[in-house]
């Protein structure tokens, strides 16, 4: 990230007020050169003013050496430059001054006030000294080059140094705006890219909840009716072995259907995303975890899924395990999306799976309803007998059934109630919209 603001005070290295040594070395140079000229100039001074040559070295030393605070008070070093104008001394720390005011973040009143204060005494100072000068026969031209002359020369010192100061301010304060645009940019950038990175993490999530569902749902009920069958094979073995036999073939038959449909889902889940090996190691870990996401959902969504027309062959199986079902259907009977339909199957399949379980033996009641804009089904089960039947296997509870459905059924829209009957028996109710 780039250093400006706060960042860029902490990083300074320099002494004192300046942010870096070579800022420092070059203020010091300067000073340098400003009191050896101002050393120089107070000789001239000391003779018109009938002072020691001594003091007047020491005062343009003194004087000169004002420049090193440039960077800390550009106003007292303009004025101390205005004030020794008219000693004929300080011209380059005048010079470097009005360059440094004017690069400054001071109020531009202040500067123009300053620089038109030092034009000013620039312009009488060269006056009298060229009036001088021509006084005393050194120059010998006509009275319109005095001032010319003092008025080239007071523009000349005073407009370069502070049109250049204008410009390099204004060019840093430019520099500094940019920068921070760029650091406001990149933490803008940082945040997106963390939010991207939330929502493919809830992608995922969402994704992984929503396999898990369609898992248990095709697992569940395929292998609660087969630990039915092997309990009921079990029971008869010996007994009756036609019947036994014909346990057994259901067992079988229904094992493979469950492992053809896992097939089905983890063969559209590895080849979902449609990606090589290679160009999955280029794309960012965001995108990864989007994509992924994507090919889960598109993974379920192609996958085959059951729909209407096989409730009778699901009430078959659960029947064909020793559950007594009556599956009755109202109103017209019509297409809907593939969703809906698969939605509506997995919760009857669902509540099947948790009579199995619960209330094996139970007398149960498999209603499905066409309406004008909904589809509506119920589960109902009648108390368990008291005597355990034959297909009461202790099958185990994950406690997920209910709230898969309930899930699939809130995500379409609609409504999902579940409860114990008065008679003591349990029921599900389930009502899907159409559209």
């Amino acid at each position: 990230m780039t250093t400006t603001g706060e960042d860029f005070t902490a990083a300074q290295t320099g002494p004192w007020w300046w942010a870096r040594w070579r800022s420092a070395v070059l203020d010091a140079g300067l000073a340098s050169a400003s009191a050896v000229e101002c050393a120089f100039e107070g000789i001239r001074f000391a003779e018109d003013a009938g002072i020691p040559m001594a003091a007047g070295i020491v005062f343009g030393v003194l004087a000169g050496s004002v420049l090193v605070v440039r960077r800390k008070w550009p106003i007292a070093v303009v004025l101390v430059s205005i004030a020794i104008t008219p000693a004929q001394m300080g011209y380059l720390m005048g010079i470097v001054g009005l360059y440094t005011l004017a690069a400054s973040e001071l109020p531009r009143r202040i500067i123009g006030s300053l620089a038109g204060m030092s034009l000013v005494g620039m312009l009488i100072v060269m006056f009298v000294r060229v009036r001088q000068d021509m006084a005393h026969g050194e120059l010998d031209l006509g009275d319109w080059f005095v001032p010319f002359a003092s008025i080239t020369t007071a523009i000349g010192m005073t407009a370069p140094p502070l049109l250049l100061g204008l410009y390099v301010g204004a060019r840093r304060r430019l520099m500094e705006s940019l920068r921070e645009r760029a650091d406001d940019l990149e933490r803008e950038l940082q945040l997106l890219a963390e939010r991207a990175e939330e929502r493919a993490e809830w992608a995922r999530g969402e994704e992984r909840t929503r396999i898990a569902r369609e898992m248990h749902d095709v697992v569940a009920h395929r292998v609660s009716l087969m630990v039915v069958h092997a309990a009921a094979l079990q029971a008869v073995a010996r007994k009756d072995p036609e019947k036994a036999v014909k346990n057994a073939a259901l067992v079988g038959d229904m094992g493979r259907q469950a492992l053809t449909e896992l097939r089905e889902m983890l063969g559209v889940l590895r080849s979902g995303d449609g990606f090589g090996r290679q160009e999955r190691a280029a794309v960012p870990l965001v995108a990864v975890g989007v994509a992924a996401a994507v090919a889960a959902s598109r993974a379920v969504e192609e996958a085959d899924g059951p729909c209407l027309d096989d409730l009778e062959t699901l009430i078959g199986q659960s029947a064909a395990a020793g559950m007594a079902v009556d599956l009755s259907v109202e109103g017209d009977l019509r297409s809907y999306a593939a969703q809906i339909e698969q939605t509506a199957f997995r919760v009857v399949q669902e509540a099947l799976t948790n009579v199995h379980k619960h209330a094996a033996g139970a007398k149960t009641y498999v209603r499905l309803a066409h309406r004008e804009s909904e589809i509506a089904m119920q589960v109902e089960n009648e108390p368990p007998p008291e005597v355990p039947s034959l297909a009461s296997a202790r099958l185990p509870s994950g406690g997920n059934g209910l709230v898969g459905m309930k899930e699939r059924v809130s995500a379409l829209g609609g409504v999902f109630v579940s409860g114990p009957t008065e008679a003591g028996g349990f029921r599900v109710s389930a009502v899907i919209p159409a559209a």
